[in-house]
């Protein structure tokens, strides 16, 4: 079987105060950049697995971030990349 290298990216929601955003932000300002706005902090997850194909691949990652990777009450996730690679 074939192995992949995905990257998984995790953030909060909108509606969730980002704190670590918040104080980024400030900093940010605070350094002369002042246009920057909407200040978010994520997880930025890679991982690499066996599968039958790319969309065994897909949803093996899409359950590994809905059961443990990304908290559904308060973040989303999106599968950002799923590529081959050579073991």
């Amino acid at each position: 079987m074939p192995y992949y290298r995905a990257t998984i990216v995790v953030t909060l929601r909108p509606a969730i105060l980002d704190v670590p955003g918040k104080t980024v932000e400030h900093a940010l300002h605070s350094l002369g950049f002042e246009t920057v706005r909407n200040v978010r902090i994520g997880k930025h997850i890679t991982l690499e697995l066996q599968a039958t194909d790319v969309e065994h691949a897909q949803q093996q990652c899409h359950t590994m971030s809905q059961e443990l990777l990304a908290n559904p009450v308060i973040e989303d996730f999106a599968i950002a990349t799923i590529e081959p690679i050579t073991p």
